[in-house]
């Protein structure tokens, strides 16, 4: 039986991959990031090491120790994290030279230079989602809610601002009412700059969420989960589009069930409806 070695950060989304490939008929090990890692990780997985954000050797190890040569990164560690505890990031000297070449400290950049080392290192890195393909949202309206004519003229207007900043490997969400742009997504992440940007306006702002224009499914993944559905219902938005086919979608029917109670519409686009200009979905 194949090995599947999973690297899990913040969220329920390793949770979701580990339980996918489980059924799929792979065993798996994960090893588990200090003060972001969920603990109930262990009762989907065969075994969990834990380890500090950095200790590269480590994680390799257990991976090799346990005839996991493919592997998959699942759950977010915000940059934020590195910073509000840095007693948890103990870099180690493998982790360290991989990181002194880098020109910036972009997302991209940093993971590139992870997964770059773990490819040179012999492992095979899978896509985010390739051992669950179900959680990726579809085009169309994902719950009972349709967008208005208001709405879809939002979410047209703040899509291709969207695809800017995440071309420049800023953030991927823009919070917009009234064709204009009330919040870009930065470090500080999604939840945070839909709660920036519906602040200052009234309610019934739309949330456009996309994947980079050159996003590596490897990793950072466009995610929403409950805990950012239930911000936009206590920021009073109307609608959340996401990417289809390259956005995640976590816990998906009370997800939607929330936001059916709150007349909040979730939908799914993608770049060629946008450019075709169509107003139904």
């Amino acid at each position: 039986m194949e090995v599947v070695g999973l690297i899990a950060g913040l969220g329920r989304m390793p949770i979701e991959v580990a339980r996918a490939a489980r059924q799929g008929g792979r065993r798996v090990v994960a090893v588990g990031l200090r003060g972001l890692t969920e603990a109930s990780l262990a009762e989907e997985v065969e075994n969990l090491v834990w380890v500090h954000v950095g200790e590269v050797e480590p994680m390799m190890a257990c991976f090799r120790d346990a005839g996991a040569g493919t592997l998959v990164m699942a759950g977010k560690v915000p940059k934020t994290f590195l910073w509000e505890q840095p007693e948890l990031v103990k870099p180690d000297a493998r982790a360290l030279r991989a990181l002194s070449g880098l020109a910036d400290r972009k997302d991209d950049s940093l993971l590139g230079a992870f997964a770059d080392l773990l490819v040179e290192e012999g492992f095979s890195l899978l896509g985010q989602v390739e051992l669950a393909p179900a959680l990726l949202a579809e085009v169309g309206t994902l719950g009972c809610v349709q967008p208005g004519p208001a709405e879809l003229a939002d979410i047209a207007f703040g899509w291709p601002i969207a695809k800017a900043i995440g071309a420049l490997d800023v953030g991927q969400t823009v919070v917009v009412k009234g064709r204009a742009i009330l919040a870009l997504e930065a470090v500080e992440g999604t939840d945070a700059a839909v709660e920036r940007g519906c602040a200052l306006g009234e309610p019934g702002a739309s949330v456009v969420k996309v994947a980079k224009p050159a996003q590596d499914m490897r990793f950072d993944v466009p995610t929403i989960g409950l805990a950012t559905l239930q911000v936009l219902v206590d920021c009073g938005a109307k609608a959340l589009a996401v990417e289809a086919g390259k956005t995640v979608m976590l816990e998906r029917k009370a997800l939607l069930a929330l936001a059916d109670r709150h007349g909040i519409a979730v939908v799914g686009f993608t770049d060629g409806m946008l450019e075709a200009g169509e107003g139904e979905v």
